[in-house]
């Protein structure tokens, strides 16, 4: 069980969110634990809002349990991992710890300009953006060319034309089977 950095990381972006440590606050005392595949993260939410590690032996007012792929998930689509958790337990103190997580922004620009400055910092994460969105490109490009590859040079993978059109090809053989079959049927009558 690991639970320092995390809720050091979640405490900072909560101070700067007003509406979510007091909507928090109203759950002060009760624990919770979230799991996932690599471990558990158990804490307690304080009277301010905040979160604080929870001794081993505090009862779990909620459990909430991650889909495997929680890390990709919180990356990617954010709401896929709140519909696939699996919940047990105190059901309004999930709901606000999942309306609370979902809507939570961690304003980097701020955090960054207090050490760097504003100027630095803005285009520090103008830098960041563009390598991102550079770096998607880039994957998707790969992903674009190996496919081609695999479909007209290597022959490895059928085209989706080809695959299209031996599958109009069958409809239609299994149309003419059809015609054939009743014309036989009706000749059959006529003996």
């Amino acid at each position: 069980m690991w639970s320092g950095p995390p809720l050091a990381v979640i405490n900072h972006v909560l101070t700067g969110e007003d509406w979510a440590r007091a909507r928090l606050a109203a759950f002060s005392g009760q624990t919770a634990r979230v799991q996932f595949s690599s471990g558990q993260l158990r804490f307690t939410i304080l009277e301010s809002g905040l979160l604080a590690a929870a001794d081993a032996a505090s009862p779990v007012a909620v459990s909430i349990r991650l889909p495997d792929d929680a890390p990709v998930r919180a990356l990617s689509n954010r709401s896929s991992l709140f519909s696939a958790a699996t919940i047990a337990g105190s059901v309004d103190l999930a709901e606000a710890l999942a309306f609370v997580f979902r809507n939570l922004r961690w304003d980097a620009e701020h955090d960054l300009s207090q050490v760097l400055g504003d100027i630095v910092a803005r285009r520090a994460l103008r830098l960041a953006s563009g390598l991102a969105r550079w770096h998607g490109r880039s994957a998707r490009n790969l992903a674009f060319g190996i496919a081609e590859y695999l479909t007209e040079e290597e022959k490895a993978i059928a085209p989706r034309r080809d695959v299209d059109a031996f599958c109009a090809e069958v409809d239609a053989l299994r149309d003419d089977l059809a015609r054939v079959e009743k014309r036989l049927g009706r000749m059959e009558l006529l003996r």
